[in-house]
């Protein structure tokens, strides 16, 4: 995506009420116009009728032709049936964007509401909100649909794992943490596709399909890229985002991805989509290939002889949707030269017409249907607006304060030197896939609202090439009570096929900020804007430096959000969802070792919080407040588990240990073994523990604790190399001095379980911990004498 401009757009006022008054003119019908006399009597157009008669009433009066026109993203129209043209590729990372052709802004809906980029919004660690969120985007993107100014199958999520810090496109995922990836990806397409029932407010995507978490590094990029994984990396950490958007968000759509996986084009191999995503997940829905990535499998990978062979391949495989026109130009000679047969079209088709009748595509007037009543009051509304405010400030990390710097007090701190190349900035906001803003508050215009602002960017961008106006911003900085730096990245440095080089702050950044502290009359404020991380040790150690915040890509209302918790009307209380590493890590882990864990044979040490063990910056997880949380545990809080088991012989038959597969089972109860959750009674209320925590604001502020829970499986010499593991988290809202007692629930199967090198799932027998700030509670999980023979 293009870089835009950094222009101040209409302010969200004036685009409400324009937006709020504009005439837009109501999108005819799909298909099944009831004005039209011809369709009435087709049976696809008939709203009583069950979806899988109308699908198959359909498909059969289309001809080879008119089917093959359908396998593609700009779907052609069939003007004999009355059915239109639809573009199926639109995006709603973080609100409705125009990138893509399916959506477009202008006549009665200039912009749309534009939350903060999804590492920020996941760094609140909320599910309500990230399911509020989706709710209101689909408002928006129903409304623009009424419209005709947008479709209803939008592309998003992004639930890859961040896996690598450089990644350009870690940005739009909700960090690096599978299952916390995995509740974003469930709440967000709940909210997105609603929850009545097989109708679909909007078709939801669950994007990219696997193991694909690079774009361009050193010489290779995604298109080339074959991802090597291991089958515990697979089932671990790649494919759980991915299986709880399928399972437990019930999304109408997944999307695979450009890399190969193990050697095979996602999108060709029958055992990623027709196996795991159809047959193990039971999606409900269709799969579509990332754009162009079927053209790309067969020209840039060279994964097949003839582009007949390509088409084949991915529709046998599974595939539905081609983003690109690869299958409406390959298809028929495949099936003319007897590598496909119809049948194999008509499956394809199924899946995507299902869908675009469960979105009402087909039940005539689309204002006469459920959501028809959306429209132009409906986008960037002051509800609308005040929720992307509330998710900026819950996504907002607090990462340093030393003693007495912040909350700035507007009585005391009066006139603030506002510094930076993010200082003023507003598009840099909304980060990437995003669409028009309804508008903006930046930095400088959020703080002038408290008190007198003093500023200078020093930058020409966040590139900063040169040091031509630092002596203005330190001679401002001499002048003010307090000094606030606004510093970090844009797209110009992390973006979609552009990932980063290393994790320095760009160019002369950091002597800026290292030079402004030094002469500072009052606390200097560091704040940084990224979607990924940045090696700020000279600032985390720097004295003169007072506090360091990390807003992410905060939205439109960022620059109020910011303010909001610098001056403490917002107590902050977000954390880090991923790891902040240093610079020398990069060395040591090339983006194209897709390993977890670490391998000390070759000094490769692991990824992510639950597998590397070296120093960091700031770890997964961190977010400090202005008051003080602490945790205790209830006395009666449950130490032990006994794991039921029928007989003696299943338990010899699924037990493991670190040794090869082909070795006999361990002895019966030693501390090595573990046993297939398949083979245990996971619903069984004793294999379910409920901790009650009391938490307590120790405090003199009001704040919400964002308490998180981990899990430590008992040590396997290497067979799981886990440090631990999220398995829930809590937001806690406690007046100061207050306290409350909140229970979390403990599933064995889901929350003390592993994955071993054969990619199956375990509960290993022993000790195992769950920490819960500084607590760390023993869990002992044994084999029940009950029932064993």
């Amino acid at each position: 995506m293009a870089r835009r401009s950094e222009t101040t757009l209409p302010t969200f006022l004036l685009l409400s009420l324009l937006l709020l008054f504009s005439s837009v003119s109501g999108r005819p019908p799909f298909a099944c116009d009831p004005k039209n006399p011809a369709t009435r009597g087709y049976k696809f157009c008939r709203v009583r009728v069950p979806l899988h008669v109308r699908v198959r009433d359909l498909i059969g009066r289309l001809t080879l032709q008119e089917k093959i026109r359908l396998l593609v993203n700009n779907a052609a129209a069939v003007p004999r049936l009355g059915i239109q043209g639809y573009e199926w590729w639109s995006e709603a990372l973080h609100g409705v964007s125009n990138v893509g052709p399916g959506t477009k802004f202008g006549d009665g809906f200039l912009g749309a509401t534009m939350f903060p980029q999804v590492i920020t919004t996941a760094a609140s660690f909320n599910q309500s909100l990230w399911q509020q969120i989706g709710q209101v985007v689909s408002d928006e993107a129903r409304a623009m649909y009424n419209g005709g100014s947008a479709g209803l199958t939008f592309w998003s999520p992004n639930v890859n794992i961040f896996r690598d810090p450089r990644w350009g496109r870690g940005q739009e995922t909700p960090g690096e943490d599978p299952f916390l990836a995995g509740k974003y990806a469930a709440s967000y397409v709940k909210g997105l596709q609603g929850t009545s029932g097989n109708r679909l407010k909007v078709a939801a995507c669950c994007k990219h399909y696997t193991a694909y978490d690079l774009d361009n590094w050193n010489g290779v990029d995604r298109y080339h890229f074959n991802a090597k994984v291991s089958k515990q990396d697979l089932k671990d950490t790649y494919d759980v985002p991915f299986k709880s958007c399928v399972v437990e968000g019930n999304v109408a759509s997944v999307m695979c991805s450009y890399n190969q996986v193990n050697g095979k084009p996602t999108c060709a191999d029958p055992d990623l989509l027709k196996g795991t995503i159809r047959g193990q997940w039971h999606l409900n829905g269709y799969i579509v290939s990332d754009c162009d990535s079927v053209g790309v499998l067969y020209d840039n990978q060279h994964y097949t002889k003839t582009p007949e062979e390509a088409a084949a391949a991915t529709i046998k495989a599974g595939l539905d949707l081609d983003c690109g026109p690869f299958l409406a130009v390959h298809t028929e000679s495949a099936v003319k030269g007897g590598l496909l047969v119809e049948e194999d079209v008509n499956m394809a088709l199924a899946n995507t017409l299902t869908v675009q009748m469960r979105l009402g595509m087909f039940d005539g007037e689309p204002s006469a249907q459920p959501f028809g009543n959306l429209g132009p009051r409906d986008v960037c509304s002051a509800a609308n607006n005040q929720l992307a405010l509330d998710a900026a400030r819950q996504g907002i990390v607090l990462l340093q304060n030393r003693p007495g710097a912040l909350p700035l007090s507007v009585a005391r701190h009066r006139t603030i030197a506002v510094i930076g190349p993010n200082s003023d900035v507003t598009v840099t906001m909304i980060g990437n896939y995003a669409g028009v803003a309804c508008g903006y508050t930046t930095p400088l215009q959020g703080i002038a609202r408290y008190s007198r602002t003093l500023h200078e960017n020093a930058c020409a961008d966040v590139s900063c090439g040169g040091a031509q106006r630092f002596g203005a911003a330190e001679a401002i900085a001499r002048q003010a009570d307090a000094t606030v730096l606004v510093m970090g990245l844009d797209q110009s440095i992390e973006a979609e096929f552009r990932d980063r080089a290393g994790l320095l702050l760009p160019g002369h950044q950091q002597e800026l900020i290292s030079r402004v502290a030094r002469v500072s009359k009052g606390p200097t404020i560091l704040v940084l804007m990224s979607g990924s991380p940045i090696d700020v040790t000279f600032a985390k150690n720097d004295p003169r430096i007072s506090a360091i915040v990390w807003a992410g890509y905060p939205g439109q209302n960022g620059g109020t959000a910011i303010a909001d918790v610098i001056f403490g009307q917002t107590n902050p209380h977000g954390k880090l969802p991923m790891t902040w590493y240093p610079q020398d890590y990069l060395a040591k882990v090339p983006m194209t070792d897709m390993g977890m864990r670490p391998d000390p044979a070759r000094g490769y040490p692991g990824r992510t919080y639950r597998f590397y063990k070296g120093p960091v910056v700031f770890p997964f997880g961190f977010g400090l407040s202005y008051t003080k949380f602490a945790t205790s545990l209830s006395e009666l809080a449950p130490r032990k588990v006994n794991v039921p088991f029928s007989t003696l012989t299943a338990l010899q038959q699924n037990t493991t240990s670190s040794a090869s597969s082909s070795s006999p089972p361990p002895p019966l109860l030693g501390s090595s073994q573990a046993i297939r959750t398949i083979h245990s009674n996971c619903e069984s209320d004793a294999m379910s523990l409920d901790l009650d925590v009391d938490v307590h604001n120790a405090g003199g502020v009001d704040g919400t604790h964002t308490m998180l829970v981990f899990s430590s499986p008992p040590k396997q010499g290497g067979e799981w190399s886990m440090e631990k593991q999220l398995i829930g988290f809590e937001k806690v809202e406690l007046a100061a001095g207050s306290r409350k007692r909140v229970r979390v629930n403990v599933r064995v199967c889901k929350h003390l379980s592993v994955v071993d090198r054969n990619g199956i799932r375990r509960i290993p027998f022993g000790q195992h911990h769950v920490h819960i700030g500084e607590l760390k509670h023993p869990i002992s999980v044994q084999l029940s004498k009950l029932g064993v023979n």
